[in-house]
């Protein structure tokens, strides 16, 4: 097997076990730990130190332990929770949602950068297009990581017990641990590095310093709606729409139904972005995107309609395929020589868009939540077509992937 899909697959399956745990933990916070609001105080903590972890710990992390050990130190994080949550009390959850929360926001650069590598050095090798190879990666990725909503799905309607959550956390961590390659930047970013190496201060910084590129400033709506859009689905569709009118046994058998369609939908669109290119994809996630909330915006649901409230679902997965795949794509192929700083802002402010839809949530009605979800939609549509247009005026008929950047005083070239 070629060398750089094996690792990708091992990273893939990776995050399928630690997130088939994780998953089915997070959906559950809120009525596991109803006490005196535990639940949700736990999730709201851990989004506070994700936000803060996503402002300077990636870029130093994958700087001093690599990729591969990022990840594996990365995902104990994870299991520290799910080991908080068999003895769930404040002095157990809280200390252990911010534990997951820093380490959130490096497992996922890491993961980015070490998929960005991997996909340019391949393609460097067989005289591929980079950006080709670096979306089927993620295609590939995505295809196994969202179908652990189906497996974690599974577990919680048919109340499996907990036990499997750490194990399956264990797994993962030995699987990238034992099998995983440690990637290593190209030789002439290593010449580059031997010459200058950055200062702490400024790979503290990275992920201020990278807001210097006004391409990334253009793409924040872009990446905040991602955060809309995934917490308006898990939380505002399966609670207003599906649980006022089918009951709450419902809401797993629906996020099933998300997960396989965008876990299919990945691999699909990973594999035909080199055909279709990455605009005609971002058209198609947003005809579908504002048709459903139109749709959401006009329909009355009834129990009778029992295939409806799976058809809004499996679109939504449709478009999400498109929002994680591409959009992952797109940050690698932009700035792939500040990788680091560029994916940590990524998680930040996705994050940003998460906490944002999950404070609102219960304060406004559901029909505004969708105004304002169609609102950052067409403003994401605006400032991505004007980062395609600086880019298509940089550089006429040459390839993004060749291009230099000049962000902030980074020499290193190396990323729910």
């Amino acid at each position: 097997m070629e060398r750089n899909l094996k690792n990708v697959l091992v990273i893939s399956f990776g995050f399928l076990l630690l997130f088939t745990a994780y998953g089915g933990l997070q959906s559950l916070q809120s009525s596991l730990h109803s006490e005196e609001g535990l639940g949700v105080a736990s999730l709201s903590v851990l989004y506070a130190a994700l936000i803060f972890s996503s402002m300077f710990l990636p870029p130093i992390l994958i700087k001093k332990l690599g990729c591969k050990w990022t990840i594996a130190g990365s995902m104990c994080c994870y299991i520290a929770f799910s080991l908080g949550n068999f003895y769930a009390s404040w002095y157990t959850l809280i200390p252990t949602s911010v534990i997951l929360g820093l380490g959130g926001a490096p497992l996922w650069s890491a993961k980015c950068t070490y998929l960005t590598i991997a996909g340019n050095s391949y393609a460097e090798k067989a005289g591929k297009n980079g950006k080709d190879i670096i979306n089927q990666y993620f295609g590939v990725f995505f295809l196994i990581f969202q179908s652990s909503g189906i497996w974690g799905n599974l577990i919680s309607s048919l109340i499996f017990s907990q036990a499997s959550n750490k194990a399956s956390g264990v797994l993962a961590v030995l699987l990238i641990a034992i099998f995983l390659d440690q990637i290593k930047p190209d030789q002439a970013e290593t010449k580059k590095e031997i010459l200058k190496t950055p200062s702490f201060w400024s790979t503290f910084l990275a992920t201020f310093q990278h807001l210097k590129d006004k391409r990334q400033c253009l793409l924040i709506p872009l990446t905040m709606y991602s955060g809309f859009e995934q917490g308006f689905l898990s939380g505002d569709y399966t609670k207003t729409y599906v649980t006022c009118a089918l009951g709450i046994h419902y809401v797993g058998y629906v996020m099933i139904c998300f997960s396989a369609v965008n876990s299919l939908c990945s691999l699909l669109f990973g594999k035909i972005s080199q055909f279709t290119g990455r605009k005609f994809l971002f058209a198609l996630a947003t005809v579908t995107n504002t048709a459903c909330i139109i749709a959401l915006l006009l329909w009355k649901p009834h129990p009778k309609q029992l295939a409806v409230f799976f058809v809004f679902p499996a679109l939504w997965g449709l478009s999400d395929a498109i929002w994680q795949t591409q959009t992952n794509g797109l940050y690698g192929i932009l700035f792939e020589k500040h990788k680091e700083a560029a994916f940590a802002n990524y998680r930040l402010w996705e994050s940003c868009g998460f906490v944002i839809a999950f404070g609102y949530s219960t304060k406004l009605q559901v029909y505004i939540k969708l105004y304002i979800l169609l609102s950052v939609l067409v403003l994401s549509m605006v400032t991505y077509g004007v980062v395609e247009y600086l880019e298509a005026k940089s550089s006429p008929g040459t390839p993004t992937t060749t291009k230099k950047e000049n962000v902030g005083p980074l020499t290193q070239e190396t990323y729910m």
